[in-house]
């Protein structure tokens, strides 16, 4: 069991276990002795989002980087796809993001990818931990004041802009009116030079970081932001990112919050008929929509569920050679573009496709039936097994034998948060939400704070 990895990286309140900067300084000196079999002295492409607590942790981060014998090159502030993407194109040994994603400004963490791009697989985490905890802890982090500062290359990002621009090739906007938020994080660093590029009319939302803004009331977790301005600008689509860009939402002209499932939809439908399915097969999660699952059956395409984090859809993917995948959230991934999911990418190949099918991405996914779906989250104060709490199991038990082949119920912890996380879906909208409170009710009697 990893310690300190969770489904996306290390997570936590920057400054406090496992993000203080002897844990911050531990994990650049791990993974640089991690790489030492690849070459003598390994580079590091680093990059970060917009939290306040970014740059110290790239000093110290780079301290240990340093301090085991690796190189690092900093990519300033970026997307995380845009270091997967880089660290690719460049050969560096390993790709490092500073990054809490979607959470709160507070929060902070680390993100590894490969040399390949990729996200590192749990094992490689995992020993990496194991460098740590032998080796790595032992050594004392300098005192930050003392560190000297890291310089940024800033040709990194224009360098990201034309490779996504290349994937979309004779893509205009010209006529057409979008909304696209930046939710005051990465993305803020290159959509208005990626949109305005595009030509149209585009209006940017919350491209204003200030360290403490980042996901504040506005991005991919507050799409209703993006579907009012869409509302009241005329405009035909609205984009939302979350904090690391990696994730996409979208808003249709009539106030209507697009979800991954729907974009998973049209993209599969699309990709289908021009013979890029392959397998016709299209991997989802445990929390996306059994309407999802009826859609694609109806156009002739399988789905399968993997875990929850796009780490474990693509792993199915891989398995199953798809072309598609991705979350409800809005983590999509098209492996034949790009090793992760990447939230202005998918933007790009909506846009694309709504140009060449002279159609809304309403009227594309006009027959997505959405069963009524709850998720409840449950802040606990430790992720023990649920199935060691006989009152928790006879909540669960009792749900699922009356939603047996009506709805389906998925209890899980979140992997980046102390949060147990209870979905329920099913045709009567009564019965899921008694069901879901009782099953929470449960799990705070035995695990709240």
């Amino acid at each position: 069991m990893r310690k300190l990895f969770g489904t996306d990286g290390i997570r936590g309140v920057a400054g406090q276990p496992p993000l203080d900067e002897q844990t911050v300084y531990s994990v650049g000196l791990a993974l640089a002795h991690s790489l030492r079999p690849l070459a003598i002295a390994p580079r590091v492409l680093v990059g970060r989002d917009t939290r306040e607590s970014s740059g110290w942790m790239l000093s110290i981060f780079a301290a240990g980087l340093r301090a085991g014998g690796a190189e690092i090159i900093s990519a300033g502030v970026l997307p995380t796809p845009a270091i997967a993407y880089l660290t690719r194109r460049d050969g560096f040994h390993a790709g490092v993001v500073l990054s809490a994603s979607h959470n709160p400004w507070q929060d902070n963490g680390i993100k590894l990818f490969g040399g390949d791009g990729f996200k590192l697989p749990d094992e490689v985490e995992l020993a990496i931990e194991e460098i740590l905890f032998r080796h790595a802890s032992g050594s004392t982090a300098p005192a930050l004041e003392a560190l000297p500062a890291v310089v940024d290359e800033p040709h990194y990002a224009s360098e990201y802009i034309a490779f996504l621009l290349s994937l979309v090739p004779g893509l205009r906007l010209d006529g057409r009116r979008i909304v696209v938020d930046c939710a005051n994080g990465a993305a803020a660093a290159v959509a208005p030079t990626l949109f305005r590029a595009l030509g149209g009319e585009v209006t940017l939302l919350h491209i204003a970081p200030n360290g403490r803004n980042i996901n504040d009331h506005c991005g991919a977790l507050h799409p209703q932001v993006v579907a009012a301005a869409v509302v009241e600008r005329g405009a035909q689509l609205g984009i939302s990112l979350d904090g690391d860009a990696d994730r996409c939402l979208l808003a249709g002209a009539a106030n209507h919050v697009i979800n991954g499932d729907a974009i998973l939809l049209l993209c599969a439908r699309d990709m289908q008929a021009r013979g890029l399915l392959t397998g016709h097969v299209v991997v989802a999660t445990t929390m996306s929509n059994m309407g999802l699952e009826a859609a694609l059956r109806r156009s002739g395409i399988q789905m399968l569920r993997s875990a929850v984090g796009d780490r474990y859809v693509l792993e199915l993917m891989r398995r199953h050679d798809a072309a598609l995948g991705g979350e409800q959230s809005g983590h999509i991934l098209f492996p034949h573009l790009a090793t992760t999911g990447d939230g202005l990418l998918t933007a790009l190949v909506v846009l694309d496709i709504l140009a060449r099918r002279g159609q809304s991405a309403e009227e594309l996914t006009a027959d997505l039936e959405v069963y009524p779906q709850v998720i409840v989250n449950v802040k606990v104060r430790e992720k023990l097994p649920l199935e060691s709490f006989p009152a928790i199991q006879a909540a669960i038990a009792e749900a699922e034998a009356a939603l047996h082949q009506t709805g389906r119920v998925v209890i899980r912890y979140s992997g980046t948060e102390a949060l147990a996380r209870i979905m329920i879906e099913a045709a009567d909208e009564a019965s899921m939400r008694h069901h879901a409170e009782a099953i929470a009710s449960a799990i705070r009697a035995e695990l709240g704070i």
